[in-house]
């Protein structure tokens, strides 16, 4: 007779459970349903790359950017390398003093830059600076030789692409702005780099 006294109880209380356990799976669907979508959040590199995409669409001045904006990397390392660069004693003991200078700095600085944008595509111009690197060695065996000045040669060779850049945005059928400009010189290797990247198919 007690269980039969307290069933409807035992009854209640699994009724009053399962519709605690309804109205919260309930709560929780209308919860997920009201949650936005979840966005694809962009990485910066695309992010700089989708800009660059928008502000230069000219094939003349792309043609030029192909063209002068190596050259005027060239240029600037054959420059910035050209710097004269403490010989401390350890270093030529060590014989790091021949291939440690301002420009070993510099490419430091760039590669870990575009490291952290995209580490394949900085690979890509890790490759073109050591091609680089070789041609400023050479200019400077030219130079011991009697030929022209290394840091003259870089100069020009930095002020001429500069200047075909600068014309080259003239070329765009929009207004390119100072900032523009600054981030076609400073991301446009890598920039560059994707297209082909992306012509076989290769993440980036």
């Amino acid at each position: 007779m007690f269980l039969i006294a307290i069933s409807p109880y035992f009854q209640l209380l699994f009724l009053v459970f399962l519709q605690f356990i309804l109205h919260s799976n309930y709560n929780a669907d209308q919860m997920k349903k009201k949650q936005p979508p979840v966005q694809e959040v962009k990485r910066p590199v695309d992010q700089y790359f989708e800009n660059l995409n928008a502000n230069f669409q000219n094939p003349t001045n792309r043609i030029f950017q192909i063209i002068f904006l190596p050259l005027f990397f060239f240029g600037l390392m054959g420059l910035i390398w050209m710097i004269p660069f403490p010989q401390f004693d350890f270093l030529v003991k060590l014989g790091w003093h021949t291939f440690l200078n301002w420009g070993s700095f510099f490419i430091a600085v760039l590669i870990y830059y575009y490291l952290k944008l995209s580490p394949t595509l900085s690979y890509a111009v890790l490759l073109c600076i050591g091609i680089m690197s070789y041609f400023i060695v050479q200019l400077e065996y030219i130079e011991r030789d009697g030929g022209p000045n290394v840091l003259l040669v870089s100069g020009v060779i930095t002020a001429v692409s500069l200047a075909a850049l600068w014309w080259g945005k003239s070329k765009e059928n929009k207004a390119i702005s100072l900032g523009e400009f600054w981030t076609l010189i400073s991301v446009g290797p890598i920039w560059l780099w994707h297209f082909v990247f992306r012509k076989v198919k290769l993440k980036y």
